[in-house]
């Protein structure tokens, strides 16, 4: 018994306003059709395609090697952009479900209990429908008195009686495979829009004396589809409250779930705090006891037990147990924060180690350094590692000092234990325990403010007699 999917995804979607494809706009930071590929693969079918149309090359390039590629050279309808998977579809399999690419927030359990519900009733077709509380627009499933299938219809040609319903149509099917390719040349477009609509194939099947049985969503925020931008909005608020409603039950306090964005695939650890305005991306990981924010984003980083990270920005990096990260600094890719190391305000760190214990604590540039274990960065200090043409590195021993206002020019090299005197500029390395200064020596001239000033208002009276 085998099982095929269509995922529907032909269609630009002018509404959008976009110069790219519907199904490429982003929920959560991943493509639509990506929501939806990666619920099938969780069905673990034996066949997945994808008809595309419009700006197909980026849609399939999107999808990769994760389905066959179907194309629909013109869009007339949803039947018609079946057809177009005709020639890719296995015939062995037995069944067809049939869904679409904006609508990023279908389960993969719904769709089971769909596939499920088409196989145990031998049915030539099993719809999806939902009880909404606004039908409105949107075409009515008719049962009969004992919960048969009987017909759907659009809202414009419905009763008042049948406008009263309100279960809906979602437009996603499970068929038999043999019967939806019996059907479908049986499609014919005798509509105002001339187009080829696939639920025409629930009438025939009817006429035919096939079974068409319902299967009701049991959340109808799952159905959701993504028209304009202010639908996209609205589904990204959803799958972000779904996102927090699961990692809460899972022992993290989100202070503000409203303010709060978690991709999913972050992971996060019990008894961590997100304050609002914390942004979680990519294949981020929270380890427990941390507390993250407020207004804080982090992108594919490592983050320790125990970790506190305030209104900052880390990219691409690692931040070890009991860190300190913040305020207002900036971790950028590369970069790998040891244990206990204080990461303070207005300090950037780029591609460089900062071992356990290290102190960086304000308005600091460690940049393409190795930093040993309980160093002292003064404010101000500087690894100077660009020359203009070649990035250099710049390694600062164990348990050094480097004073405040410091110019390290790399490659240079601080030994462990090293001193290193505020105000210099280092280009030769320091040994193990050596002291360093590299600044001019100061010339104090004693009463020299004063004469100026009498030069400076001689002069101004001089220039007004003349």
């Amino acid at each position: 018994m085998g099982r095929s999917a269509i995922v529907l995804a032909a269609g630009l979607g002018t509404r959008m306003k976009s110069k790219r494809h519907k199904v490429l706009h982003e929920v959560c930071g991943k493509p639509m059709i990506l929501h939806i590929l990666d619920e099938l693969e969780k069905l673990r079918l034996d066949q997945v395609i994808v008809v595309v149309g419009q700006q197909r090359e980026a849609v399939a390039a999107v999808v990769g090697t994760r389905a066959e590629i179907a194309v629909q050279e013109q869009q007339l309808g949803t039947g018609h952009a079946v057809q177009a998977a005709v020639g890719k579809l296995d015939t062995h399999n037995d069944t067809t479900v049939v869904l679409y690419g904006d609508a990023p927030l279908i389960r993969a359990e719904t769709l089971e209990t769909l596939l499920s519900a088409r196989e145990q009733h031998a049915a030539s077709a099993a719809v999806l429908t939902a009880n909404v509380q606004n039908p409105t627009g949107l075409g009515r499933v008719i049962l009969d008195p004992e919960g048969r299938f009987v017909r759907i219809v659009e809202e414009k040609d419905a009763t008042p009686e049948e406008r009263a319903i309100h279960r809906i149509n979602t437009g996603i099917y499970a068929f038999a495979t043999a019967d939806l390719l019996e059907a479908l040349p049986q499609l014919r477009p005798n509509n105002a829009q001339g187009e080829y609509y696939l639920t025409d194939t629930l009438a025939f099947f009817n006429e035919k004396g096939g079974t068409v049985c319902t299967v009701d969503v049991a959340d109808e925020r799952e159905i959701a589809s993504v028209n304009d931008r202010a639908q996209l909005a609205a589904v990204e608020a959803i799958l972000r409250a779904q996102i927090c409603e699961r990692w809460a039950k899972e022992g993290v306090t989100i202070v503000n779930p409203e303010h709060t964005y978690i991709g999913l695939d972050v992971t996060i650890g019990r008894d961590t705090v997100l304050l609002p305005g914390t942004i979680l991306e990519g294949r981020t990981t929270i380890g427990e006891d941390c507390v993250i924010g407020p207004n804080t984003q982090l992108t594919n980083v490592q983050v320790a037990d125990g970790v506190t990270v305030q209104q900052s920005v880390a990219l691409d990096c690692e931040i070890g147990p009991a860190a300190k990260v913040g305020p207002f600094a900036y971790i950028r890719p590369g970069s790998q924060i040891g244990e206990r190391v204080k990461i303070g305000d207005f300090v950037e760190v780029k591609n460089s180690r900062i071992g356990a214990g290290t102190k960086v604590s304000h308005l600091a540039y460690v940049g393409d350094a190795d930093v040993g274990r309980d160093v002292n960065v003064g404010c101000g200090v500087i690894t100077v590692n660009y020359d203009g043409e070649r990035k250099h590195r710049t390694v600062i021993g164990d348990g050094s000092f480097v004073g405040s206002n410091v110019n390290l020019i790399a490659p240079v090299e601080i030994g462990n234990g090293a001193y290193v005197c505020a105000g210099s500029t280092i280009t030769d390395n320091v040994p193990a325990d050596g002291f360093a200064i590299g600044r001019s020596r100061q010339v104090t001239k004693a009463d020299y403010v004063q004469a100026w000033k009498q030069r400076k208002a001689e002069n101004a009276g001089e220039g007004s007699r003349s």
